[in-house]
C-alpha cells in the first residue's frame, strides 16, 4: 500500500511501556506507525520487535529539544503519508522535588507536548486525532481555588498557560509554592498544564479531535510493578482517542473512553 493510501500515526516515547503498546495496537489496526524515541537505536530495536503487528518504523525525536522537533517535522512532511493520529506519550517522572526537577519535568511533559503539537498538528488531516497522554494526577483538586480557577478559565490561552507554569517554577525557587496554593509535585503540575493545553487547543479549533487520556495506574517502569493495570489495558484508551471517527469526542479528559473530572 502506498504512503498516501495509508493512515499514519506518530507516537512519541514509543520505545517502551505505554508508548510501545500503543504503537502495537495502532499497527494492528492497520495504521503505519512511526515509533519515536530520543535514542534512535532504542527506537529501531523497539520497532523491530513489533514487526509481526504491522507496519512500524523508527525515528529519532527528543521532544525537549526544539531542533530535534523541527527536524522530525521536516522528515514527517517529506517521508510519511497523511497523518491521522499524533499521540503525545513521551513523559517522565523525576525523583525528588526542587526547581531542577520542576524544570526537567515541565520540559518533557508539558513543553515537549506543546512544541510537538505545534509542529505536527498542521500535518494531521481533518477529522484526525491529537492525544495527550495525561494522568489522573493532573486533576485540579490539589490546588487552591484561585489557581484551579485560573487553569479552568475559558479565556486562558497558550501564552497565559506558559506564564502560569512559569509562576509555579518561580514560586518553587522562592520556597513559596505551597503558600501560593501549588502542590509539591512537578508531575502533577505538568499533567494539569497538559490538560489545560488540551482545552485551549480544542477551543481554538475543531478541525481535529484533541483529547487528554488517563491510562490509569499501569505496570510500567514509571508506574511500578504494584500498579493495577496492564499496559494493554492502559493503551486501549489511548488508541480509542487516536482512532475516533467523525463527530467523536473533542476537548475532553477520558479514561477507558469515559469522561473523568479535570
Amino acid at each position: 500500500m502506498a504512503n498516501n493510501e495509508r493512515k499514519w500515526a506518530i507516537v512519541t516515547g514509543g520505545n517502551r511501556g505505554l508508548g510501545l503498546e500503543t504503537c502495537r495496537q495502532l499497527a494492528q489496526k492497520d495504521y503505519a506507525v512511526v515509533l519515536t524515541a530520543r535514542n534512535l537505536e532504542q527506537a529501531q530495536k523497539a520497532a523491530a520487535g513489533l514487526a509481526s503487528a504491522g507496519t512500524v518504523q523508527a525515528a529519532q525525536l527528543d521532544v525537549a529539544d526544539e531542533t530535534s522537533v523541527q527536524a522530525f517535522a521536516e522528515q514527517a512532511r517529506a517521508s510519511f503519508g497523511p497523518l491521522h493520529a499524533l499521540v503525545n506519550n513521551a513523559g517522565i517522572s523525576m525523583k525528588g522535588f526542587d526547581a531542577n526537577v520542576v524544570q526537567g519535568t515541565l520540559a518533557v511533559n508539558f513543553f515537549g507536548a506543546l512544541r510537538v503539537t505545534q509542529a505536527l498538528s498542521p500535518l494531521v488531516v481533518d477529522g484526525g486525532s491529537v492525544v495527550m497522554v495525561s494522568s489522573g494526577m493532573g486533576e485540579l483538586n490539589a490546588y487552591s481555588p484561585a489557581i484551579k480557577a485560573r487553569f479552568l478559565d475559558e479565556k486562558l490561552d497558550v501564552d497565559g498557560l506558559v506564564a502560569l507554569v512559569g509562576e509555579f517554577l518561580a514560586a518553587v525557587k522562592a520556597g513559596r509554592h505551597e503558600a501560593e496554593g501549588w502542590p509539591s509535585s512537578a508531575y502533577r503540575v505538568s499533567k494539569a498544564a497538559l490538560n489545560a493545553l488540551t482545552r485551549i487547543l480544542a477551543r481554538q479549533s475543531a478541525r481535529v479531535h484533541i483529547n487528554s487520556v488517563c491510562p490509569g495506574w499501569v505496570k510500567t517502569d514509571m508506574g511500578g510493578a504494584a500498579a493495577s493495570r496492564t499496559v494493554e489495558q492502559g493503551a486501549r484508551g489511548i488508541v480509542w482517542a487516536a482512532t475516533l471517527s467523525a463527530g467523536g469526542a473533542h476537548g475532553g479528559f477520558f479514561r477507558d473512553g469515559k469522561a473523568i473530572p479535570w
